[in-house]
C-alpha cells in the first residue's frame, strides 16, 4: 500500500473514532437515538392553516412559523420540494398563503417575487389537488372542482378494487378524513384572499376518454358529482359515522394517525367538522401530540418553529446500533445493551391493518415512530433484527431478545408478497387503480414491493440462517429480476439508485452470490462510474423523474456511505474507489465528529415528497468506515442468532 493510501486510511480511522464519540454523546438515557426530520415548508403552512380552521392559531405560533418559511425561500422568490430542487408551484402557493396569513404585505419584495412565479406558471388553477383542498376549506376554491372521494368508500369490502385496503397505509389514513371533509364541504374564515394568485388559466385538459384515467375522470365529473348533490341521506349519515369510528379506532397513543402529519391534520379537521369539540378526548389527544412533532429553534431573525412530518426513533436507533457494532464497539457495551432493551420494548404485539391481507399471521414487528402500533413495517423490523443480533447482554435480556426475534422473523416471512418481494407496510398492496383516480395527482398511492425493502428483509433472514429457505430464494429472485439494465437498483425510500444498489448488494452476498457474479460486477461498475471527482457519491432527487440524474448529484455523507457499503459487500472495500470514498468522509467531517448534509436523501413519495433524516449523515458513514477499515464486531454466537421458523 502506498504512503498516500495509508495516510487516507489513517485519517478515515481518526474520523471514525470522532464519529463514534459523537453517537455515544447523542444517545438518550433510555437508550434511543432520534434525529429531527425536515421536509418542505408545506408542513408548516398547513399546520397554520389547520389551526386557523380550528380557531386556535396564535400570533406567537404564526410569527415563529413564518420566520422559518421565509428562511427557506430562494432568491427567485420560490420554494422547492427539497433542498436544491427546482421551484415547486404548490409549495410556493402554500408558503405564500401562510405568510399572507402572518401579515406579510402583498407588495413586499419577497411576496411579489413569489406571486410573479405562481401567476406565470398557471396560478392557483395549476396547483395540485391537495393544495386545492386546503383552499376549498377556506372558500378560496370551489368544492365542486375538488375530486370526489365519497365517504361510502368505507363500506367497500377489502376485495373491492377501490376499497380502503387497496391504498397504501399512508394514503388510506388520509383518504378517510378527506372523504369526510369533501362530503361536508366546510368553509371557514381565512381573513385574507388569494385572488391575486389566479392566472385565469383554463382547466387542465382531461385525460383521454378511452383510457383508465379518462374513465375515472368521467366517473368523478358525471356520476360522483351528481351523487354528492343528492346523496342517499341515511347511507351518507351512516358512512360519515363509520368514517369517524374508523379514524378513532386507529388513533395512536401519541394522539396521531400513523405517526405522520397528513392524516393527523386532516383527521383533526374532519372530526371537528363532524361536531367533535376540541375538548373531546380524541381531539385533545391529537392536538397535544402535535406538540411533540414541533421543533423550536433560534435564528438570527428570532425564534422559529417547524413541523416534523414524521419521526424516526426506532429506525435511527437500530441503524445507530449497527453502526457502532460495525465500528468495533463491543457487543456488551452499555450503549448497545441499553439500546437493545429499548428496542425489545418497542415490539408491536397487536394486530393492525396489515392483517387484512395476512389474516392469521401472529403480530410482531416494529414501527418507525415512538407510537404507531397499528402500522409496523417490514423495513424497520428487518433492520431491528439485524441490530439486536449485534448485542450481548445478561441471560434474561438474551432470552427476551431471542423470543422477540423469533416472533419478528415469523411475521416478516409471512409479510412476503405473492411475487416474492416485500412492501413496507402491507403484503400484495399492488393495485394500479388508486393511481388512476383524479384525486391521485400527488404521492405514491400504493405500497408494492421495492428493492431496498426486499433487500433489507433478505439480508435479515439470511443472518437468521435462512439463506436456503424458499422464502429467501423467492426474495433473491425478485431482486435479480428487478436489477436495472445499467446494473443498479431503484431505491423507493432513499435517494435513489445509489440507495437501492447500496441495499441490494449486501443482501445478495449474504444470500450466497459471490463477488465475481456478473450481476454483482455490473452493479460495482455502475457505482464506480458514478463516483464524483471529490471521492464521494451523490444523487439528485430529480432522478425519480429524469433518468439523466441517475447516480448524479453533489456528494453527500449518507450517499457516499451507501456506495461504500455496497463496494465492501462486493469485495471491493480495499480498492481505490473505496479508499477515495473513505477519504471524502474524512475530509468533510466537522471537528466535533459530525458531518453536514443539507441535501435531502430520504424519500417519502418518489417524485413528490422528500425527507432530510438528520441522523443519516452519522449512522451510515460510521457503518461504512467501520466495515472498510475492518473494525466490525461480529454478532455474538448464540445470543439472538439462529433461524426461527
Amino acid at each position: 500500500m502506498t504512503v498516500q493510501a495509508q495516510s487516507t486510511l489513517d485519517a478515515a480511522g481518526a474520523a471514525l473514532d470522532r464519529a463514534v464519540a459523537w453517537l455515544r454523546e447523542h444517545q438518550t438515557a433510555d437508550g434511543w437515538w432520534k434525529g429531527n426530520m425536515e421536509t418542505n415548508v408545506t408542513m408548516d403552512a398547513e399546520d397554520l392553516l389547520m389551526r386557523q380552521f380550528l380557531g386556535i392559531r396564535t400570533a406567537e405560533q404564526t410569527a415563529a412559523s413564518a420566520r422559518w418559511i421565509r428562511s427557506k425561500q430562494r432568491d427567485d422568490g420560490t420554494w422547492a420540494a427539497f433542498h436544491g430542487g427546482p421551484a415547486d408551484l404548490s409549495t410556493t402557493v402554500e408558503a405564500y398563503l401562510a405568510l399572507k396569513l402572518a401579515g406579510d404585505g402583498v407588495d413586499a419584495p419577497h411576496m411579489a417575487a413569489a406571486r410573479g412565479y405562481v401567476v406565470s406558471h398557471g396560478g392557483l388553477e395549476s396547483s395540485r389537488v391537495f393544495t386545492r383542498i386546503w383552499l376549498a376549506l377556506f372558500g378560496e376554491w370551489p368544492w365542486q372542482l375538488v375530486p370526489v372521494i365519497p365517504p361510502e368508500i368505507v363500506f367497500l369490502p377489502p376485495s373491492a378494487p377501490l376499497s380502503l385496503y387497496s391504498f397504501g397505509c399512508w394514503a388510506r389514513q388520509t383518504v378517510v378524513p378527506i372523504a369526510v371533509l369533501r362530503a361536508l364541504q366546510p368553509r371557514r374564515r381565512l381573513g385574507v384572499s388569494l385572488a391575486e394568485l389566479r392566472a385565469g388559466s383554463p382547466p387542465p385538459t382531461p385525460p383521454r376518454a378511452l383510457s383508465v384515467p379518462g374513465l375515472f375522470h368521467l366517473l368523478d365529473r358525471q356520476v360522483l358529482i351528481g351523487y354528492e348533490r343528492h346523496p342517499i341521506r341515511p347511507l351518507r349519515r351512516l358512512a360519515l359515522a363509520r368514517c369517524a369510528e374508523w379514524m378513532i379506532a386507529r388513533q395512536e397513543a401519541d394522539g396521531g394517525w400513523g405517526g405522520i402529519q397528513p392524516p393527523w391534520a386532516y383527521g383533526l379537521m374532519a372530526l371537528d367538522a363532524l361536531g367533535y369539540p376540541l375538548d373531546h378526548p380524541v381531539q385533545r389527544a391529537a392536538l397535544s401530540g402535535l406538540d411533540g412533532f414541533t421543533v423550536h429553534e433560534d435564528s438570527p431573525a428570532g425564534p422559529v418553529r417547524w413541523m416534523e412530518a414524521c419521526q424516526s426513533p426506532v429506525w435511527d436507533t437500530c441503524l445507530a446500533v449497527t453502526a457502532l457494532a460495525d465500528a468495533g464497539v463491543a457487543a456488551d457495551d452499555p450503549a448497545l445493551t441499553r439500546a437493545g432493551r429499548w428496542l425489545v420494548g418497542e415490539e408491536i404485539r397487536r394486530t393492525g391493518d396489515w392483517a387484512v391481507r395476512r389474516p392469521g399471521l401472529a403480530p410482531s414487528g416494529w414501527a418507525f415512530e415512538f407510537a404507531n402500533d397499528g402500522y409496523p413495517d417490514t423495513d424497520d423490523t428487518a433492520e431491528v433484527i439485524l441490530a439486536l443480533r449485534r448485542i450481548r447482554s445478561g441471560a434474561a435480556d438474551a432470552r427476551d431478545r431471542r423470543a422477540t426475534i423469533g416472533r419478528a422473523v415469523r411475521w416478516l416471512a409471512g409479510m412476503q408478497s405473492s411475487d416474492g418481494g416485500w412492501g413496507a407496510f402491507d403484503a400484495d398492496n399492488t393495485s394500479s387503480i388508486p393511481a388512476q383516480i383524479p384525486f391521485a395527482d400527488f404521492g405514491a398511492m400504493t405500497d408494492p414491493p421495492s428493492a431496498d425493502v426486499t433487500a433489507h428483509v433478505v439480508e435479515c433472514l439470511c443472518a437468521e440462517g435462512m439463506a436456503t429457505d424458499p422464502v429467501v430464494r423467492r426474495g433473491v429472485d425478485w431482486l435479480l429480476r428487478h436489477q436495472e439494465d445499467d446494473g443498479s437498483w431503484y431505491g423507493r425510500w432513499g435517494a435513489n439508485y445509489v440507495y437501492g444498489t447500496g441495499a441490494v448488494l449486501p443482501a445478495l452476498v449474504a444470500a450466497g452470490l459471490t463477488p465475481d457474479d456478473p450481476r454483482i460486477r455490473r452493479a460495482v461498475r455502475w457505482l464506480s462510474a458514478h463516483q464524483n471527482p471529490d471521492g464521494g457519491w451523490g444523487e439528485d432527487l430529480r432522478s425519480y423523474r429524469d433518468d439523466a440524474w441517475r447516480g448524479r448529484g453533489e456528494s453527500t455523507p449518507s450517499q457516499t456511505a451507501w456506495a461504500l457499503l455496497a463496494l465492501d459487500a462486493a469485495g471491493a472495500g480495499a480498492g481505490a474507489e473505496a479508499r477515495r470514498g473513505a477519504g471524502y468522509l474524512a475530509q468533510t467531517q466537522n471537528p466535533d465528529g459530525s458531518w453536514d448534509e443539507d441535501f435531502f436523501t430520504g424519500t417519502g413519495f418518489p417524485g413528490d415528497f422528500y425527507l432530510s433524516y438528520k441522523l443519516y449523515r452519522m449512522v451510515f458513514p460510521v457503518s461504512a468506515l467501520g466495515r472498510i477499515l475492518g473494525r466490525v464486531t461480529p454478532a455474538p454466537d448464540g445470543d439472538g442468532a439462529g433461524a426461527v421458523r
